[in-house]
């Protein structure tokens, strides 16, 4: 993309957009007369260097509003490959973040490290820019009573369906979007239709187990009271879309190829293997009215 003019930049993977994320976004923002820019490799380091699969709190696409509602004007996605990762951080500095990318104000949390085996840190930055009119500026990491706020411990608490203390960190709910797929339609049959949601493959997913959730649909913004299924996630290929069951609650609505967030709230149980459809539907039944006690609280 057209990079214009002069930049006000942030580094990093910014995954989440978390509290500690966003003291940095203030000062990116804070040097207005040049354009407030956000950089981050894509794909993640680790996916190129050690095969890692990492699965991304944000994707690029629900990056980019949030990033913009917080002051951010363009986010440059840095395409990460091998002869990037052998790049020396002198060079990362001087050809991509002051030629490429115009940089005047370079933003970064204190333990950032980048450039060929992470050998570049604030040093490298400072020593590039003091004899130019780059501004360099270090943002202390944020610690809250717990630590060191971050996008792994949002992790773990997505993990362990602690929905409540991720929103905290986060300072939004969790949600993710997809599109409704055709299902087995087992649900359906025993009178508890499910919309079966296709999620790409690189959104972390709360653990598995059931949960009461808001869900609302992308044309008209509207929010319903459902039940969410959540299977595992398909370690095996990345790529394979992850299985995400929603019912709402008292509604039926024709959803079939329509876009939907899913917000969950709480986990209401685990994961149950059932002896016979009678008992499905019977917990089935369950699960919706303690759904709905949960959403009604949090209204």
């Amino acid at each position: 993309s057209e990079i214009k003019n002069t930049t006000s930049i942030g580094i990093g993977s910014f995954d989440g957009l978390h509290e500690g994320h966003r003291k940095l976004i203030e000062s990116v923002v804070k040097e207005n007369k040049h354009s407030p820019t956000i950089a981050s490799f894509w794909p993640h380091p680790r996916e190129i260097l050690y095969k890692e699969t990492r699965l991304r709190l944000d994707l690029p696409e629900e990056k980019l509003p949030l990033l913009e509602s917080l002051g951010i004007e363009q986010l440059v996605l840095i395409p990460f490959d091998i002869t990037l990762s052998k790049m020396g951080p002198e060079d990362f500095v001087k050809n991509i973040l002051l030629d490429q990318l115009q940089a005047k104000s370079i933003s970064v949390g204190a333990n950032f490290k980048f450039g060929y085996k992470r050998t570049g840190d604030i040093k490298t930055i400072k020593k590039i820019t003091q004899d130019t009119d780059t501004k360099l500026k270090i943002v202390p990491i944020l610690q809250d009573e717990n630590g060191r706020i971050s996008s792994s411990r949002v992790r773990a608490l997505l993990q362990n369906s602690d929905l409540y203390n991720a929103e905290k960190i986060l300072k939004r709910p969790y949600s993710f979007s997809g599109k409704v797929v055709r299902g087995k339609g087992i649900g359906k049959e025993i009178g508890f239709p499910t919309a079966n949601l296709e999620i790409d493959g690189r959104k972390f997913l709360p653990g598995e187990g059931v949960y009461a959730a808001w869900t609302t649909c992308k044309k008209n913004n509207e929010s319903f009271q459902s039940v969410m299924n959540l299977g595992p996630q398909p370690t095996i290929n990345p790529l394979a879309p992850s299985a995400v069951e929603v019912h709402l609650i008292d509604k039926d609505i024709y959803l079939y190829n329509k876009k939907l967030t899913v917000k969950p709230v709480k986990k209401i149980r685990s994961q149950i293997k059932f002896e016979n459809i009678e008992e499905l539907s019977r917990q089935i039944y369950q699960d919706k009215e303690a759904a709905k006690r949960i959403l009604n609280e949090f209204t």
